[in-house]
């Protein structure tokens, strides 16, 4: 068993309830309604700063070029392809960009920002995994359902589910895999609480995006 086998199976009930969550099969089948999405993605899209200042931050750390240069491709991806997409949802969906965060979005923030504070690879990595992960494994089943879907749905789905995404996670889980190999028992300890919760902290926002999220609306 890998290192983060192992870790996705010490928060194997919150993992599945977020990966099988009614707000992603609502996304897939198409019976996501347009303010719950838009409040689902003003908030999703305020975890981008966040996420890419801790990606950055584990590129840094990389321990070697060619560890470096997958995660600095995918900040690029990041900056590029789907903030564009967040950017056309929002207008299509006749939103802003959201202000201030919820609740779940700002203890997710949080944690990134403690991980990124940390200086610790494995920290870093430990948050990265859950983040990119989670998004796959829910995301995978629903490839094919994509093109039938509003851009704003379908193309949600695609981003998490196309190869080179699933390579990101491959990258990320290689490297955290890689880096447990050399830590202690307590350094092991503390990137599992970090997993585990990251992953309650995923939970805990499809089921706040599930209940629905305030919209944020343009003034007037």
């Amino acid at each position: 068993m890998t290192a983060t086998t192992y870790l996705q199976s010490c928060a194997a009930d919150d993992w599945q309830a977020a990966t099988t969550h009614s707000f992603v099969y609502a996304v897939a089948d198409g019976t996501m309604g347009r303010d719950k999405m838009a409040g689902y993605l003003q908030q999703d899209y305020l975890f981008v700063e966040g996420f890419v200042r801790l990606l950055a931050s584990s590129v840094a750390q990389a321990p070697t070029l060619a560890d470096a240069v997958p995660g600095a491709q995918f900040l690029g991806l990041i900056c590029d392809q789907e903030n564009t997409y967040f950017l056309r949802s929002f207008k299509a969906l006749n939103v802003p960009q959201a202000r201030h965060a919820a609740p779940q979005t700002q203890a997710f923030q949080q944690l990134m920002e403690d991980a990124r504070q940390s200086g610790r690879y494995e920290i870093m990595l430990a948050v990265l995994v859950v983040a990119e992960w989670i998004y796959l494994d829910w995301a995978a089943p629903f490839e094919d359902c994509a093109e039938d879907l509003p851009f704003w749905l379908g193309e949600w789905i695609n981003l998490h589910a196309s190869p080179g995404f699933a390579g990101v996670v491959t990258y990320l889980r290689g490297q955290l895999d890689d880096v447990w190999e050399t830590l202690d028992v307590g350094a092991r300890a503390d990137v599992t609480t970090t997993f585990a919760k990251a992953v309650a902290l995923e939970r805990a926002f499809f089921d706040a995006a599930w209940r629905g999220f305030p919209v944020h609306r343009h003034p007037g």
